[in-house]
């Protein structure tokens, strides 16, 4: 990258660099873009790179630079940008996203910057052409909301740093990073040797962060645990290490799901002694749920700095001299002093400049998601399980239902061609574009509308040799549109969900023990009259059952396939989920979860007053079949055990991959609404059994509490918990409800459930498909009031109307604004400020041949501004013949003029509201 920017000065600027990274203390995050490091999306014609991000730490608080800032900064410098595109106002704003909702099932590198370009305010082309180093499969977008000043700081700095010159182009840049990996495929070390060496030694002095010195081992460069709780009871020498501190300090008190892993720091070594310590820290965060925990805590800690998904930290634990001591006390007291004025500085009135969206594009994610990250489902578990796997991937994504209906057809075909051809051996993930890509070249080249699925393919780069259109059927307008024969992909949000009468019904519990499934499972099975049909009931009670128990009950199902079966077993996790998934799907059945009815947490869907009360119930059991009651000794931990199975998900969250995954949802209810707090002694105890789960987990793993280092800690907090329960004892049994209550409440669901009598709960995710086109939506029962009064005072519209039944035919109406195929997708996209605004249709005249009618339409204005139909002749299609396309109502006027349609002028205009939207 320098060598081709700076040319032959390429060695002197790149120590320069670096120099000035150390000093300035400045991180850079690229993106780099390569084929030797594993296949995803489409493989890059060219390995390069691009900064995404610059950072500076200095003395305060970590500095994002703003895009214009990396822009300067990166021209100065001559490193790589990518594409940016601002967009100022409103309008542009609006009006890219619904560019990127109508792309977003299609678009390509080509469509979606033509697009960009066409709506933004300010376009800065990136360093390197998308198209020619990575191709036509672009992975996505991602929209940053900026600060007003930015449209003026960008011209700024456009006019100040013009695109540098590439001083190297000419000349022999040496061996690229594809041949330097070829000429050493057999040895990964050496591999990674010749990576660093051709680096330079400015950049990389030595190698000992990939390489342990001789006589050592890859487990001495691991520190020991107990560095980061001696870096927390450290004292902190400057600002930014007491703003670290509390940073990880709350990350572990408040047990969010992150790595935090210590390695000595070797080019330290010669500075090392036993009151000077120098280690390099990793911080990682796995789950996404620990953002939303943490954005809270800053809501009420505005003072904490803004979480991130890794660091990679220096620390140098010593100890001070005396002079060094008073120094950093000084320190200190600036830091205290600073701390309410750093509140305000570093507070959240610039917490809308971290929030940022992420785009991705179909015809990446097919590639990336569905067919790689689908290969081990594939070959493990078998096409039923892979359809499964990526039908809930499309509607996790809500993929409209056209999408849905060719990318099945496609990946139905792509699973026989290459389990056919690999067998049981599973394909790599890291070099499956090899197949991939040849299977959709081929399938993209028998018709346009493949070629539109799969976006682009072809033109394949060997990795083996370095690796260690709109949819058919769909007019204009849309409205006419013939009945299809086809079922949705997915659950509608309107109809009801009915449970066919031949299939069987799975009712399943992802609870905790003590939630009383098995009591209710009794309950149910003895219910007069069943769930209201005459499908018999069966239960499995998971206690009594020896052998593994799901495949238990996909063999009951086969053998009683129209029958409710009960599955008296807890299921905690998508593992078990997918299993009941499958069954529906090789026993004809529909599966119904029961859940505990709680408020949850933030990380769980369980409050730890439901957990408290399952506990408690569990400790008064006696003799119970699976040994888990008030004479297990390790009763508690087994109930921390299934606590922490849901950890990660918010109740939210929890319920709504539940409904997203079967449909339905049932709620038992457990706890009274109005109940006084969980006393103190009761959260204590729990808490504190929680931060011991911790613990032991992070040491032993799943062993049992009564083994491992922590065997007395458990059993001391195992005593304390009865008693303490038991203690509560009249509390616990005040807050729960009525049993009888709860049995009656969840019988009625299940009723309505297998009646259809059953609304689907709207999960709340974002609807969104390919925007095909815009136009004025008006309300169907006006139009058809204002037809028969017409009719009545008019002869010749009473007489077309006679034989047409227009309440059965006419289902929508519209005035078409502009057509995603006919006008461009820039065209559509630029009435998205208008989006869901009410506008005022004039209806001026109707127009009547014998294959078709439309009232003729004038748009009102909103805000003060006229509404454009693109459309020569705006109108409201109203009926077509037989066999005709709704958008032939475009050539009334024309038939007019030749004397074969019928022109009733309606004079006033009937001036109608209608909403603007997208379809």
């Amino acid at each position: 990258m320098f060598r081709e920017a700076w040319g032959t000065q390429a060695a002197k600027k790149q120590a320069e660099f670096n120099d000035f990274l150390e000093r300035s203390r400045m991180s850079i995050s690229m993106e780099l873009v390569t084929a030797v490091l594993g296949d995803h999306g489409q493989r890059p014609q060219e390995d390069y790179v691009v900064v995404t991000a610059v950072t500076e730490l200095g003395n305060g608080k970590p500095k994002f630079y703003s895009t214009p800032e990396i822009i300067a900064f990166c021209r100065k410098w001559r490193l790589p940008t990518n594409h940016v595109w601002l967009f100022t106002t409103r309008k542009s704003a609006t009006s890219f996203f619904a560019t990127y909702d109508a792309l977003c099932e299609e678009g390509t590198a080509t469509t979606v910057c033509k697009a960009l370009d066409e709506v933004a305010d300010i376009s800065v082309s990136g360093s390197k052409d998308h198209i020619q180093v990575q191709g036509e499969i672009l992975e996505g977008l991602v929209a940053r909301i900026v600060s007003q000043e930015s449209s003026k700081h960008m011209e700024k700095v456009l006019e100040e740093f013009p695109p540098p010159p590439a001083e190297g182009a000419g000349l022999d840049l040496g061996p690229s990073l594809r041949e330097i990996c070829s000429a050493n495929r057999s040895d990964e070390k050496q591999q990674i040797k010749a990576l660093l060496q051709s680096v330079g030694t400015s950049f990389c002095p030595n190698y000992t962060d990939w390489f342990v010195k001789e006589g050592g081992d890859a487990h001495s460069r691991n520190a020991d645990r107990s560095v980061i709780s001696k870096f927390l009871q450290s004292h902190p020498a400057d600002y930014s290490t007491t703003k670290f501190q509390e940073m990880i300090r709350l990350m572990r008190e408040k047990r969010f799901p992150a790595a935090f892993k210590c390695y000595h720091n070797f080019h330290k070594i010669d500075s090392i002694s036993s009151d000077n310590l120098f280690y390099k820290m990793v911080v990682h965060v796995h789950s996404d749920s620990a953002f939303r925990r943490y954005q809270k805590e800053m809501r009420y800690k505005p003072e904490l700095w803004p979480l991130y998904r890794g660091f990679f930290i220096d620390i140098n634990l010593f100890k001070a001299n005396k002079e060094r001591a008073i120094e950093i006390g000084k320190i200190s007291n600036m830091v205290e002093h600073s701390s309410s004025s750093a509140s305000a500085k570093d507070g959240l009135a610039d917490e809308d400049a971290n929030l940022m969206i992420k785009l991705k594009f179909l015809t990446y994610k097919l590639r990336t998601f569905l067919i790689r990250n689908g290969l081990s489902i594939l070959f493990k578990e078998g096409p039923a399980a892979y359809k499964a796997y990526y039908l809930r991937q499309m509607k996790t994504w809500g993929t409209s239902a056209g999408k849905q209906r060719e990318l099945s057809k496609m990946l139905d075909e792509w699973a026989v061609f290459i389990r056919r051809k690999y067998g049981h051996k599973q394909l790599p993930q890291s070099t499956f574009l090899s197949e991939a890509e040849p299977f959709l070249e081929q399938y993209a080249k028998r018709s346009p509308q493949n070629q539109v699925l799969i976006g682009s393919a072809g033109n394949l780069v060997r990795a083996e040799d370095f690796l260690a259109i709109v949819e058919g059927g769909m007019d204009e307008e849309g409205d006419l549109e013939k009945e299809r024969e086809f079922a949705p992909a997915s659950p509608s949000h309107l109809a009801k969900d009915i449970v066919p009468k031949k299939e069987g019904l799975i009712v399943f519990f992802p609870g905790i023990p003590g939630c009383a499934k098995s009591a209710l499972c009794k309950e149910l099975l003895n219910a007069p009259g069943g769930l209201g049909d005459d499908r018999p009931i069966n239960s499995l009670m998971g206690d009594l059952i020896k052998t593994r128990y799901w495949p238990k009950v996909a063999d009951e199902r086969k053998r009683k396939p129209y029958s409710i079966m009960l599955a008296d077993k807890n299921a905690p996790n998508i593992e078990v989920w997918r299993q009941i998934e499958d069954m529906c799907r090789s026993t004809r059945a529909s599966a119904v979860p029961v859940v505990p009815d709680s408020e949850g947490t933030d990380s769980n869907p369980f409050s730890l007053d439901a957990l408290a009360v399952f506990m408690f119930r569990v400790l008064q059991r006696v003799n119970h079949p699976g040994n888990l009651d008030k004479a297990s000794p390790n009763a508690g931990y087994v109930l921390l055990m299934f606590y922490h199975l849901y950890e990660g998900k918010s109740r939210k969250e929890f319920e709504g991959e539940l409904v997203e995954r079967f449909g339905s949802l049932v709620k038992m209810p457990l706890l009274k609404s109005e109940r006084s707090p969980l006393p103190d002694p009761v959260t204590s105890i729990l808490e504190e059994g929680v931060n011991l789960y911790q613990l032991h987990t992070t040491r032993h793993g799943r062993l049992e509490s009564t083994k491992g280092s922590y065997a007395k800690e458990w059993s001391k907090w195992e005593k304390q918990l009865r008693e303490v329960l038991i203690g509560n004892a009249e509390y616990l049994n005040s807050i729960q409800v009525p049993f009888e209550f709860a049995v009656k409440q969840v019988l009625e669901q299940l009723k309505k459930i297998a009646s259809g009598d059953y609304m689907t709960p709207d999960t709340e995710k974002r609807k969104f498909g390919t925007i095909v086109f815009a136009a004025v939506d008006l309300p169907v029962t006006e139009i058809q009031s204002h037809l028969n009064n017409l009719a009545e005072k008019n002869p010749e519209v009473k007489a077309f109307l006679k034989d047409k039944d227009m309440m059965k035919t006419l289902n929508k109406a519209h005035v078409t604004l502009a057509h995603k195929r006919s006008h461009g997708v820039t065209a559509v996209a630029n009435y998205g400020i208008f989006l869901h605004e009410k506008v005022p249709v004039d209806l001026t005249a109707l127009l009547f041949s014998d294959q078709s009618a439309a009232f003729a339409a004038c748009l009102g204005s909103v805000n003060g501004e006229k509404i454009v139909s693109k459309n020569q002749w705006p109108h409201v299609t109203i009926w077509t013949g037989e066999g005709v396309a709704a958008k032939e109502a475009n050539t009334l006027p024309q038939l007019l003029s030749e004397g074969k349609a019928t022109l009733i002028q309606l004079n006033p205009p009937i001036t109608i509201f209608g909403t603007m939207e997208f379809h």
